[in-house]
């Protein structure tokens, strides 16, 4: 019998029962949303228990959550009071996540109210807690929002920034409710984590990550590139906002949905990715270079798309060197302390390979693997060693990419201090 990892079984919840999860819901018009990301919780076995505000029952009503959760709901503090529901229900769970998190419950929260149902469960929670805000971009920018936000995550709740996109009405910017498939995402990380969640370890620093695969153009139809699915940096992205960490995410020609909580920053080239990198690299504690980044580019764009002639070979493709990112930001650390992290995707002598790398780059990380076309790219899996460049090395059996996260992030974190 495989004993579970320690990771699983905070996941799989306390003494291997279905995890214990709360889903608060405040009064924003995303309440609708937070149905799919119940149904989710749902079906992948956690027991879940909604709380609504009385202002949400205007938007979603009480048979509706009981329906998807399987249990009685209420917004009181009044009802079923011989089981004391103000306190049982925040003591008892191994996560609280708050969906659509509204400025008046941010607000409520940081202040320490404990005017409803769902207010007093905060209070009594100890265990990891999730906001995922949704409101208009003036409330979300307020001094006030901004604040309650601040206090909260100093507090050791993941609060999580909103997307930008279209709002209610017309209006459109920074306060829309992130993708529930997201949320549920982070969520997962954060129970996986179970109660080093308590204290995010990332909280106050701000990462930046490269993900997916640089093209580069060879006429307006075909490019160079390679088989990067981003799925890596994704998952590292992921994983540090789960962590506390403010992240912003380069990503190369990745079909991917946004990580929740995640600033991205579409690319398309080697070029455009360094230019990118290099500009939020200067504000960055750790970077990360996952990305797969061309070595090289045609030295010459062909305004239109080059013709097969009829019995005639192609004329050579001419090649010249793309930029260095990782080197360039090794060399120049814009910030003192700044962690930099490397990948190095070999297919023979990968540790040799891997050390030449780590001293070239001048990283403090260097994660290296065996790729090929069954391995590693486009997976959900990989398998890696992680070289340090004072010598250690922490090999991360093949497992989930998630797992890798993790324990990049630990490596990162223990040099962050």
């Amino acid at each position: 019998m495989v004993e579970q990892t320690q990771a699983e079984q905070h996941e799989h919840g306390r003494g291997g029962e279905a995890p214990r999860v709360v889903l608060g819901v405040s009064g924003g018009i995303a309440a609708y949303k937070a149905c799919e990301l119940l149904r989710r919780f749902a079906e992948s076995g956690h027991d879940v228990q909604v709380v609504p505000t009385a202002s949400a029952l205007h938007f979603v009503g009480a048979a509706t959550w009981s329906a998807l959760s399987g249990h009685p709901v209420s917004e009181q503090v009044w009802e079923s009071v011989h089981e004391v529901p103000h306190v049982r229900i925040g003591q008892s769970a191994d996560l609280v996540v708050v969906a659509p998190a509204t400025a008046d419950l941010l607000a409520r929260a940081a202040g320490g109210l404990a005017d409803d149902l769902l207010t007093n469960t905060l209070l009594t929670a100890r265990c990891p807690v999730v906001f995922a805000p949704a409101m208009h971009t003036e409330m979300w920018e307020h001094p006030a929002t901004q604040e309650n936000v601040a206090k909260l995550r100093s507090r050791g709740a993941v609060v999580v920034e909103p997307d930008v996109g279209r709002l209610t009405g017309e209006d459109s910017g920074k306060g829309r409710f992130p993708d529930p498939a997201e949320i549920f995402a982070l969520c997962r990380r954060v129970l996986a984590r179970g109660p080093e969640a308590l204290v995010p370890d990332l909280a106050g620093r701000h990462v930046v990550i490269s993900a997916g695969g640089t093209r580069e153009p060879l006429d307006p139809v075909r490019f160079l590139g390679n088989r990067s699915s981003g799925k890596q940096g994704y998952a590292l992205a992921r994983t540090a906002a789960a962590r506390g960490a403010r992240v912003t995410l380069v990503a190369a020609n990745s079909s991917l949905p946004a990580p929740a909580g995640v600033e991205v920053v579409e690319v398309g080239t080697a070029r455009e990715l360094r230019a990118a990198m290099v500009s939020a690299a200067g504000e960055a504690d750790a970077v990360v270079m996952a990305a797969a980044v061309a070595d090289f580019r045609p030295a010459e764009y062909a305004a239109g798309k080059i013709k097969k002639r009829s019995g005639a070979e192609p004329d050579p493709l001419a090649l010249v060197r793309n930029p260095d990112v990782l080197a360039e930001l090794g060399a120049e650390r814009p910030r003192e302390g700044q962690v930099l992290v490397g990948f190095a995707a070999e297919t023979d002598d990968v540790l040799a390979h891997g050390r030449e790398k780590l001293r070239a780059k001048g990283c403090d990380l260097l994660v290296v693997n065996e790729v090929g076309e069954d391995r590693t790219f486009g997976s959900e899996e990989n398998e890696a060693v992680v070289l340090a460049a004072d010598g250690g090395e922490t090999p991360v059996p093949y497992g989930p990419k998630e797992t890798l996260a993790e324990r990049v992030w630990d490596l990162v974190a223990e040099r962050l201090g």
